[in-house]
């Protein structure tokens, strides 16, 4: 199953999207809109274009497992889009996938405006290879 993956920004939103065997998850890119409405329209017709069957939004919870403010922005959404596409959407713990796609970015020498462009989309695939590997495990 083709599944794009949602890393939600405030301006930036990352994204990647798996191949249909889902064993490989690769960065689509970062989308820049504020608009939660026009960036559902977006998505959806990124994933009309990819033929993609199902989104994965990040959910980031507060390191005590609790929902915050930043939360419910994140379910709201996931909301929106499912409406919006008629695709399923999931919601994926993404705890410390930011964390970790900057000590990625760290690692390749990746500084300044190169890494603002690219640390959601990284973040994203982050999300996507997390969801595959639980989704594998059930």
């Amino acid at each position: 199953m083709v599944i794009i993956s949602v890393d939600l920004g405030d301006a930036r939103t990352g994204t990647a999207i798996c191949d249909s065997g889902e064993i490989l998850a690769s960065p689509l890119g970062t989308v820049y809109e504020r608009n939660l409405d026009l960036l559902a329209d977006k998505l959806t017709q990124t994933a009309k274009e990819r033929r993609a069957e199902m989104f994965v939004v990040g959910l980031p919870l507060n390191m005590d497992g609790s929902c915050g403010e930043r939360g419910e922005k994140c379910k709201d959404f996931a909301k929106l889009l499912g409406e919006k596409s008629g695709l399923p959407v999931e919601l994926s713990d993404e705890r410390l996938t930011t964390v970790q796609a900057h000590n990625a970015l760290n690692f390749t020498n990746t500084r300044g405006k190169k890494r603002h462009g690219v640390v959601d989309t990284v973040a994203a695939v982050m999300i996507l290879e997390n969801f595959l590997v639980k989704r594998k495990n059930r």
